[in-house]
C-alpha cells in the first residue's frame, strides 16, 4: 500500500465541461498495483477456511463457482484478477476489511483519478511515454499481463492506466471502470477515462439472472483497493504498510 497526500483535484464539471470544479481529496492508502488473483483467489474459494467448511459457502456471501476459467489463460499468479463484476470487488473490501480489521474498499471514482494523476495537470502522461506506463491495445497481445510489468507513475502506482480496468464507486454510488484496459487505444489512456459497464459485458452469461459476481464478456474488468487512513497502522507513515 503507498500513502497518497490529499489534495485539490480539479476537473471539468460533468454537466458543463466548460466549468472547472475542485473536489477535495483526504489521504488515504492505495494499492500500489491491481488486485491479483493471489489476493482474490483467498476470497473467491474460500481459501482461509478449513476445508470441510469450503463446500458450504454459498454464493450470497462469496462468489459463485465461475462457469469458464476466470483467468482467461491470461496467466495467474502475479496477474490481476478480471472478469469481476463490480459487486464482487465490493464484496472483498467487505471481507477483507472484516479479516483485518482495517477499512478497506474501493476508491471514488474522484480519488481514483486523484491517486492516477499523482500530481499531473495534464489530461494524460505524454504520447511519447504512454507505453512506457501502460498496457494497451498497441502493446499488449491482446490479454492482461502480469502486475508491475510497467513503471509506475510518481507517487509508485502501478497500471494505473491500461491492463485491467479497475472498479470504482461514482457519486451515484454505481460502479465506474476506470482507466482504460488492454484493449483501449494508447490515445484514449486520459487520467479521466471511465466506463459504464453495458449488457455486452455480461452477455453470454449462462445464469438466470446473470451473476452478480461475475462478468462472462468481461476479461478487462478488475479493481484495486483503498485503506481508509484512520483505519491504518500510526507507523504507516514511517513506511510500514497498512
Amino acid at each position: 500500500m503507498k500513502l497518497i497526500p490529499g489534495g485539490i483535484l480539479k476537473k471539468s464539471d460533468p454537466f458543463d465541461p466548460s466549468v472547472i470544479v475542485e473536489v477535495p481529496i483526504a489521504a488515504m492508502y492505495i494499492c500500489e498495483h491491481e488486485t491479483t488473483w493471489d489476493m482474490y483467489d483467498i476470497f473467491a474459494f474460500a481459501l482461509d477456511l478449513p476445508e470441510p467448511e469450503r463446500n458450504g459457502v454459498d454464493a450470497t456471501t462469496r462468489p459463485s463457482r465461475p462457469y469458464l476459467p476466470a483467468d482467461r489463460g491470461f496467466g495467474h499468479s502475479d496477474y490481476p484478477v478480471i472478469s469481476v463484476a463490480f459487486n464482487g470487488a465490493k464484496e472483498f473490501c467487505k471481507w477483507l476489511s472484516e479479516k483485518t480489521g482495517k477499512k478497506y474498499r474501493l476508491a471514488t471514482r474522484d480519488e481514483w483519478e486523484w491517486a492516477a494523476r499523482a500530481g499531473s495537470t495534464g489530461e494524460a502522461p505524454a504520447a511519447d511515454s504512454i507505453d512506457a506506463v501502460a498496457w494497451n491495445f498497441g502493446n499488449s497481445p491482446d490479454k492482461t499481463q502480469a502486475i508491475k510489468g510497467k513503471e509506475p507513475n510518481a507517487w509508485g502506482l502501478f497500471d494505473m492506466l491500461g491492463n485491467a480496468g479497475e472498479w470504482t464507486v461514482n457519486s451515484d454510488g454505481k460502479g465506474r471502470l476506470c482507466g482504460g484496459h488492454y484493449r483501449t487505444p494508447a490515445t484514449e489512456l486520459k487520467y479521466s477515462l471511465s466506463e459504464k459497464q453495458t449488457a455486452d459485458w455480461n452477455k453470454r452469461d449462462p445464469q438466470m439472472p446473470k451473476s452478480k459476481w461475475w462478468l462472462s464478456d468481461g476479461p478487462f474488468a478488475g479493481f484495486r483497493i483503498v485503506c481508509e487512513i484512520d483505519a491504518a497502522s500510526t507507523k504507516s507513515e514511517s513506511g510500514a504498510n497498512p
